[in-house]
């Protein structure tokens, strides 16, 4: 998985997380990719420096410089365990939104707007097993997972 900063045409940053570089080149140019604050899906990647583990054989005081200036390691936890679930439950709401709710049809009816060239009239959203995801994949059918709404897994 890669984590990309990603900035939308209105200014607005955010995080995606993507299976790898193509998969976000995929989904941005399908208009996939959108800001989870306005919905614009004029996204551009960030520059970011690259995360660097610490070396193991750094001297304990060399380390305490490096992460001084960070906060606490349990507040960033804590923040971006908020802004996921904030992240996903805005997916759920564009997705419901945007396209249709197919129910457990879900399989069948991406295999026959693919086979009829209708992928592109209305985007579809249901139940399938990681099995059939997988499956319709190989079919070179695009799908992508939607987490779970993070109240439902309590």
């Amino acid at each position: 998985m890669i984590r990309y900063d990603l900035v939308c045409g209105n200014g607005h940053a955010f995080r995606a997380w993507f299976s790898s570089s193509e998969a976000f080149e995929h989904q941005r140019e399908e208009g996939l990719v959108s800001c989870p604050v306005c919905g614009d899906s004029r996204v551009e990647r960030q520059i970011t420096a690259p995360a660097i583990p610490a070396k193991g054989n750094r001297r304990k005081d060399e380390a305490l410089q490096v992460s001084s200036s960070a906060s606490p390691a349990g507040d960033d936890a804590a923040q971006h365990a908020r802004l996921m679930r904030q992240f996903v439950r805005e997916v759920h709401a564009m997705v419901r939104e945007r396209a249709e709710y197919v129910g457990q049809r879900f399989v069948e009816e991406a295999r026959r707007r693919h086979s009829e060239g209708a992928v592109q009239d209305q985007p579809i959203w249901g139940e399938a097993t990681a099995e059939d995801a997988r499956e319709l994949r190989e079919e070179g059918i695009d799908v992508v997972p939607l987490p779970p709404l993070p109240d439902d897994r309590n």
